[in-house]
């Protein structure tokens, strides 16, 4: 069983610094760095370090091809990663505090560069046993989640960044949407404040610091987050989901992907970077067994 990621790749410039600057300020930072970053790159990174098998289709600039081979280092499956001339790699700029909260700016570039031809290729590969993801950082969503509803593969939507009246037409073609809470109840604003109406068979909803729960058919797990010293929490959803879904694509239980889940994002959250902080499957059974 493959996981098939239809997602974003950017370059990360990280600037931490000791507040957040007002308009019209001039501030010093306190140090900067460079990485692999964008939600779709981070979920498959986790998802393959997590075990999974994974599979990212993409666009990225000729000042990217740096980013692909980071993703191929780890085990990912990149053929489905255009390159292309005219357009630069998405990038984002990240502020971090010294609380580990941020700031994003993001140049969608490449991102929103895929082709009708890259999802006709990728989703006509799949076998009945893979799953679909993909987020709303790249353009062609719609037309990304027709094609694996009319494949009749599962399809996870990570619906970040999220605008309710892009995500709303999409509900009927995805088998699990993965939101945070915050979102969640925006959704179910239009269902009569009902989270379980939300017309989708799956639900992951993230609470932050207070943990995480899967609705599954009516049926609900929750698992609380792991209290850690978070230095950084830039790509803590992307770590959760990731493992989450790499856990679930083999059919574990839904108890057992959050508590997978909830470990990565608490050794993401402990580290600094985005994808470079990602935890291994071995980190997270580590850190299992010392909460024991």
């Amino acid at each position: 069983m493959a996981i098939v990621n239809f997602g974003s790749i950017n370059i990360d410039k990280v600037y931490r610094v000791s507040h957040f600057p007002a308009a019209g300020e001039t501030l010093l930072v306190d140090g900067y760095s460079v990485g692999l970053g964008g939600k779709g790159a981070n979920q498959s990174i986790a998802m393959a370090r997590a075990g999974a098998d994974v599979r990212h289709i993409g666009a990225i600039g000729t000042d990217g091809l740096w980013t692909k081979q980071r993703l191929s280092d780890e085990g990912i499956d990149t053929d489905g990663i255009a390159v292309l001339e005219n357009e630069a790699t998405g990038h984002a700029v990240i502020e971090v505090d010294p609380s580990a909260e941020n700031k994003i700016l993001v140049l969608s570039g490449a991102n929103a560069a895929l082709t009708q031809d890259q999802i006709d290729t990728a989703v006509g590969a799949m076998g009945a046993d893979d799953w679909l993801l993909f987020q709303n950082e790249t353009n062609l969503t719609e037309a990304i989640a027709a094609a694996g509803k009319a494949k009749g593969v599962r399809i996870a939507y990570s619906a970040a960044p999220f605008i309710a009246d892009k995500v709303v037409p999409l509900l009927d073609m995805v088998d699990m949407i993965c939101v945070n809470h915050l979102e969640a109840a925006t959704l179910a604003e239009g269902y009569g404040g009902d989270m379980d109406a939300i017309p989708v068979s799956r639900l992951l909803v993230t609470y932050g610091a207070r943990g995480a729960e899967y609705r599954d058919d009516g049926h609900v797990e929750f698992v609380p987050s792991f209290k850690v010293d978070a230095v950084d929490t830039t790509g803590a959803g992307d770590t959760f989901l990731g493992s989450f879904l790499a856990a679930i694509s083999k059919d574990a239980p839904g108890q057992h992907a959050l508590l997978q889940a909830s470990a990565a994002a608490a050794l993401q959250v402990s580290r600094h970077g985005a994808a470079d902080a990602i935890p291994t499957a071995d980190d997270v059974h580590k850190f299992l067994f010392s909460r024991a």
